[in-house]
């Protein structure tokens, strides 16, 4: 894995215009970039990220089998009673899953550890599936890349087969988001455009523009009936709003699907660890309020939890991360080193909810900049990478997107 420097295309910032990558510099600042780029062998790919990525996400389903089992842990996943036989019915049902994306810090050398799973609302699709493929496509022509250089990049074409394999021909199906933000409409698009190709109707409309019919089902702004809807809004806001009691009896099937709560939920670290101890993707991780009752000796929680922070402890006071249950991009999060805070978000946004602990696996760095790897899985297969980095060592909303290949 290098960071290689490269002469940008002349024209990009006309070619995103003109395909409505209108947040391709925000703020004054660029979010993507493409001065350089990250160099990896096809072996790093395959073996570190690709491989890792779809065995994870086997696990994480394992994880989901077991969590709705115990009353005790969805309290903890911050589930409200009202909605869990939505979450639990979601899962029976069998109801189909379309993406996801995993964080990984990742150095070249491996393994790839865990920081995350954003298994329910993940952005910056657009820019992985479709933006960076052409950067490749441009710099091969323009000869700045090797012949033979390659991208793990098959997203857009595992969405369409996702999409094919999943609904009959000419299903009309609905993709929802909140209006005025354009990274989450581009996201909504790209979703769009894979079910078009897939030979499916695909119908937009703003989030604060659907309805109820009086027969209790969800209606968009033409006031036609929502069967299938993609919603680009998690389902932790989604359970506070009103819309949510009528879900069940709607006869909607949504994606992603409810049970898939449990897996954006950053409670599922603990859970992983506690469920795959030792496993070389993961990192420690634990609920504060277990790591608390350990500490002074109050054992409510089970006595194979306790030992296994016992076996961690020495690492977590090296180095851990304290993150919200649930939070974006990077808000509330504190890195502290030897027990002292050594980097803590701005954004504070998600500072109310319940806490867990991981342990913390610095970043690497490139010129100044930390890259956090963003591995996709589609259906139940990792299926390409984006990359974001930062000066900072909490990855935030404006962190860049950086392209990729592989080195031939």
């Amino acid at each position: 894995m290098q960071k290689i420097a490269l002469p940008e295309r002349p024209d990009w910032r006309t070619h995103a215009q003109e395909v409505g990558f209108t947040f391709a510099d925000m703020h004054g600042a660029p979010y993507w970039d493409e001065t350089s780029a990250y160099a990896f062998s096809l072996e790093q790919i395959e073996n570190d990220l690709e491989d890792p990525a779809t065995e994870l996400h086997a696990m994480c389903r394992e994880a989901v089998a077991h969590i709705l089992q115990s009353e005790e842990l969805l309290d903890r996943f911050a589930i409200p009673q009202a909605h869990r036989d939505l979450v639990a019915e979601s899962w029976r049902r069998g109801d189909p899953e379309i993406y996801g994306r995993f964080d990984f810090a990742y150095d070249g050398k491996g393994p790839a550890k865990l920081l995350e799973y954003n298994a329910d609302t993940p952005t910056s699709l657009y820019e992985s599936a479709a933006f960076q493929w052409q950067w490749l496509e441009d710099q091969l022509a323009a000869g700045v890349l090797p012949q033979g250089s390659d991208q793990f990049n098959g997203i857009h074409e595992a969405l369409v087969a996702r999409f094919r394999e999943t609904f009959e021909p000419d299903s009309d199906l609905h993709f929802t988001a909140v209006n005025g933000s354009p990274e989450d409409y581009g996201t909504v698009e790209a979703m769009g455009w894979a079910a078009r190709e897939a030979g499916l109707g695909a119908h937009y409309c703003d989030i604060d523009k659907i309805a109820i019919s009086d027969e209790g089902q969800f209606l968009d702004d033409q006031d036609r009936v929502m069967g299938v809807l993609f919603k680009l809004y998690p389902w932790e806001d989604l359970f506070q709003d009103d819309y949510a009691d009528h879900i069940a009896k709607s006869g909607c099937l949504f994606l992603e699907p409810a049970w898939k709560s449990l897996l954006s939920n950053k409670a599922i670290l603990p859970v992983l660890w506690d469920m795959f101890e030792g496993h070389p993707n993961l990192l420690p991780a634990f609920f504060k309020q277990d790591i608390a009752e350990a500490l002074t000796a109050q054992s409510a929680a089970a006595p194979h939890v306790a030992k296994a922070f016992e076996r961690a402890e020495s690492d977590l006071i090296l180095g851990h991360v304290s993150k919200p249950i649930l939070s974006r991009e990077g808000a509330s999060v504190s890195i502290f080193k030897n027990n002292e805070i050594i980097e803590q978000a701005q954004n504070t946004e998600y500072a109310q909810h319940p806490r867990i602990i991981q342990a913390y696996h610095p970043l690497p760095r490139f010129d100044g900049f930390r890259p956090i790897i963003g591995a996709w899985v589609v259906g139940k297969d990792c299926v390409g990478i984006g990359i974001r980095e930062d000066t900072s060592r909490i990855t935030q909303d404006l962190s860049r997107f950086k392209p990729h290949y592989i080195t031939a």
